[in-house]
């Protein structure tokens, strides 16, 4: 057998367009976009609804509902005012359960959700009020991890996606999820219904290009900017994009279609529609850790602890919170060190980073790959992937410190394997630190403390 996901969509959570679309144009606007996505999956010959909801959180691995028929009634907490939704959802138990063995085969924490009276989140019913309001295609739902990092959120993709194929299914992926998500605390006239702040807008309308254009991976790397400039956090704010970015193998070139965006009760709110038909642009590059099996740590406690950890991968010395002193730098947006010092320290008009890797902050996973596995055996992995996570981790270390890339000035870099790596890291250089111009020079050394590729050494002006 082989399935395929037919459809994905991102869509909002909020019970307006069910309860009062005609209190305001833009509501009526949004539910008129999930008609016209109903159409579109009916059209589609589907067999099979996924939710992925940002309203229902959990906290250890991921819940899967499998009870075949929960019926309740629903009232909003935040939107008690608007009246209440009677559910009565078609669940696909077998497909569930299924997705739960797929996910504990991958590695995840992941359990089934299967007694009378579970309460089922306003965005999931939401979703398939107006997506499946007969119930003619079956359903199944599942809650966001808030600790997930993206490599968790990648394998509960893939394992969906194995069920997907063995049981020759034609899915509909549905994402729930308000862009920005900054609602009023007060009441307001639907009438004055707005996004909240200009800087929200901006982001959005900027995602919502991305996605017009298929650019869905790019969405999902770009989550990461946009987290570091909106100024409330949501801990679950994108993984919904990561999710649907690897339900679609990360692909770049889907074909977008844009149905609504408008503001409810601040918040921005999206009905966006992603075939998987190639727009003919040709696919943009995939530059994230290719997971198959999770066996990382969530790290709940790390930013609380001042205690050394082991390496999450168990393939390098202890980590170290950085040293702090006179005229240091340090960032938590880059990795921790392997040793007691600093990311970086300022002298005068000059500042002096330590010795940068490919490592990520979160997780120390190794884009591109680690050169070996924990036995000392050889694997392969992709110095290009490594050479660009270095000039990135390089970035933000020098951001913290009130600098930027354009003020580096000398650079030494290192390569375990120069006959393999000079050309594919030389590439890397030109497309980046090469634009700057600083100097440079490159040795061929025996190893690095981790099994990394490559490090770079920099100096660069204040």
């Amino acid at each position: 057998m082989s399935g395929e996901v037919v459809k994905s969509l991102v869509i909002p959570a909020h019970p307006h367009p069910v309860l009062c679309p005609e209190k305001n144009e833009g509501w009526q606007r949004v539910r008129d976009a999930f008609d016209n996505a109903r159409k579109q999956i009916e059209e589609s010959e589907a067999d099979l609804i996924i939710i992925y909801s940002t309203l229902w959180p959990s906290v250890i691995g991921h819940q899967i509902q499998a009870d075949p028929n929960p019926e309740w009634v629903m009232v909003d907490a935040d939107f008690h005012d608007l009246g209440s939704i009677h559910y009565s959802l078609r669940i696909d138990s077998e497909f569930a359960n299924a997705w739960n063995d797929a996910n504990i085969s991958r590695g995840l924490e992941s359990r089934t959700v299967a007694y009378d009276g579970f309460p089922i989140d306003v965005g999931s019913v939401v979703a398939l009020k107006l997506l499946n309001p007969d119930n003619r295609i079956p359903a199944v739902i599942c809650s966001t991890n808030v600790y997930s990092n993206r490599a968790e959120t990648t394998i509960l993709a893939k394992s969906c996606m194995d069920v997907i194929k063995s049981q020759g299914r034609k899915a509909v992926a549905v994402s729930v999820m308000s862009l920005s998500n900054r609602m009023f605390t007060e009441d307001i006239k639907p009438e004055e219904d707005r996004i909240h702040s200009l800087k929200d807008d901006e982001w959005n309308r900027k995602i919502l290009e991305f996605l017009s254009e298929g650019r869905l991976e790019d969405v999902s790397q770009l989550s990461r900017t946009i987290h570091d400039q909106i100024r409330v956090k949501k801990v679950v704010a994108f993984k919904p994009m990561w999710w649907l970015s690897a339900m679609n193998d990360n692909r770049n070139d889907l074909t977008g279609s844009i149905l609504a965006y408008e503001p409810i009760h601040g918040a921005g709110a999206a009905v966006v529609v992603l075939d998987p038909e190639s727009n003919g642009t040709g696919d943009k590059e995939y530059d994230e850790d290719d997971v198959e099996y999770y066996g990382g740590d969530r790290n709940v406690l790390e930013s609380g602890s001042k205690a050394n950890i082991p390496n999450p991968e168990n393939t390098g010395p202890e980590l170290h919170d950085p040293v702090e002193g006179k005229n240091t730098v340090n960032s938590q947006k880059a990795p921790k060190p392997v040793g007691a010092y600093p990311h970086a320290r300022r002298e005068g008009d000059l500042i002096y980073l330590s010795g940068v890797g490919p490592r990520q902050p979160v997780d120390n996973s190794i884009p591109g790959g680690p050169i070996k596995d924990v036995n000392g055996n050889p694997l392969d992995y992709d110095i290009r992937a490594q050479t660009r996570a270095v000039v990135d981790n390089i970035s933000r270390i020098l951001e913290e410190a009130g600098s930027s890339l354009e003020n580096v000035i000398d650079v030494t870099s290192f390569l375990v394997d120069m006959d393999r790596d000079f050309s594919g890291y030389n590439e890397v250089w030109a497309e980046t630190l090469g634009k700057v111009g600083p100097t440079r020079t490159t040795l061929a050394i025996r190893a690095l403390p981790t099994p990394i590729a490559v490090e770079m050494k920099v100096i660069a002006k204040a």
